[in-house]
């Protein structure tokens, strides 16, 4: 079976969606070829049996260019795929679904997001299928939804290379923007520093706007608070270096809101990172112990005190206990077999 696949970005560095380079290197172990369709493309190193075909915009009505693109690819390459594969950007399903259904190509979108409205129903009126990993997802609705692993890379986590773990050291790792909420994260964090708490902290992440203000008000707040030489503000990083962070920090904590099912929880705890969590989702894999109450810092610093005080043996322990829970049955590998058994026409 041949695969046309729609995404954002091919590029294994890309700090928010690098982590797709190791989807694509894993379907082609299922699928005979693989031509891509992408916005941005940076450095891949993929098998033979896929093509990487550029849509990035340009000049004046860059949004009709590119959609006149996803057009022409889609019939210029019609020979050469059997069914497309859609994923996040529903966009392409609105310019495209229909050119797909004339020419008789079975159409599957992934798309895992709390967030949706009708242009998302129209797009997914084009689709055989759509997957989903959270049962809060927007998509979650449709009678031909059907729930997928999150598809963890345990590979990526490099568990064979020696990485010191910093005692009491809380990571925040994700864009660093609003809606991931790094601001609730330096709260708490405030509030445990009121109460003796010992801890450093790390934030790893970029804002999607280079201009945003936004980093610089969370920095200040951390100065407000007097937290700011326990804090260090790494910025972004590339997708291939995340590991060595979950690796060497002892708390992971993670802002987002159910309806998402945040991969990065997943690597976290492949990493040996103790998740703090206000997911819904992740709570029903893996239990609420250490789930708080969705944007409450207070609640937040509750968790974040207990989890500090676990011993590093309790700790240890713990986290092999959600490996078990959690990662086995959301593996890359696990994942990309269901995708094929799916699609597989």
């Amino acid at each position: 079976m041949r695969l046309l696949i729609f995404m954002q970005t091919v590029d294994r560095k890309d700090s928010a969606l690098g982590f797709y380079h190791g989807w694509i290197v894993e379907l082609a172990k299922q699928f005979e070829f693989i031509t891509i369709g992408a916005l941005k493309i940076g450095e891949h190193d993929l098998p033979e049996n896929v093509t990487v075909i550029p849509l990035r915009p340009w000049g004046h009505r860059a949004r009709l260019r590119t959609a006149l693109q996803v057009v022409s690819l889609t019939v210029q390459h019609r020979r050469e795929y059997d069914a497309v594969f859609v994923h996040m950007n529903q966009e392409y399903l609105l310019v495209a679904g229909w050119l797909f259904k004339m020419l008789g190509k079975p159409a599957y979108m992934w798309r895992n997001h709390y967030a949706g409205n009708i242009l998302t129903d129209i797009a997914a009126s084009f689709c055989d299928k759509i997957f989903y990993t959270s049962k809060s997802s927007y998509t979650a609705k449709y009678k031909n939804a059907v729930q997928m692993p999150v598809g963890v890379d345990v590979g990526s986590c490099r568990l064979d290379e020696e990485i010191e773990r910093k005692p009491c050291s809380v990571l925040f790792l994700g864009r660093f923007d609003a809606s991931k909420r790094p601001d609730l994260v330096v709260e708490a964090l405030g509030k445990i520093a009121e109460r003796g708490v010992v801890f450093t902290a790390t934030f790893v992440g970029g804002p999607s706007d280079p201009a945003s203000t936004f980093p610089q008000e969370v920095s200040d707040r951390a100065r407000e608070l007097g937290i700011a030489d326990r804090i260090v503000f790494a910025g972004p990083v590339a997708n291939t270096d995340t590991y060595k962070y979950y690796r060497s920090h002892t708390v992971y904590v993670n802002c987002g809101r159910s309806g998402m099912l945040d991969k990065s929880l997943f690597k976290s705890i492949a990493c040996g990172c103790f998740p703090i969590f206000t997911s819904a989702d992740m709570a029903e894999i893996i239990g609420p112990e250490f789930a708080y109450t969705d944007g409450d810092a207070d609640s937040l610093a509750k968790r974040l005190t207990e989890a500090l005080a676990l011993s590093e043996e309790s700790r240890t322990k713990r986290v092999h206990t959600l490996q078990v829970k959690a990662i086995d049955a959301h593996t890359l590998p696990v994942l990309v077999r269901r995708l094929y058994e799916e699609m597989h026409i």
